[in-house]
């Protein structure tokens, strides 16, 4: 089963994100299906994209969004278009 999760990237205490499609056994930081997005909390505002189109596409799959991810789509404003 897939998940749409955050996978740490960056150097200690200059963290991170990305937003990744990946099989839910794997290990936090590992092999990935797709990357999704980004999220970047050391900028002020903090730094959101989001891919939405492919992340509807891997969530039709079947892929489940984790709570932190769910609660980003919710937040991230809609594209413009």
């Amino acid at each position: 089963m897939l998940r749409i999760r955050l996978a740490r990237t960056g150097a200690r205490k200059k963290v991170s994100y990305r937003v990744v499609v990946i099989d839910r056994e794997r290990a936090r930081d590992g092999r990935f299906v797709e990357i999704v997005g980004h999220y970047n909390p050391r900028k002020h505002p903090p730094e959101l994209l989001l891919k939405r189109e492919r992340i509807e596409y891997w969530m039709k799959q079947g892929a489940q969004p984790s709570e932190t991810v769910q609660s980003f789509l919710k937040k991230a404003p809609a594209p413009q278009g």
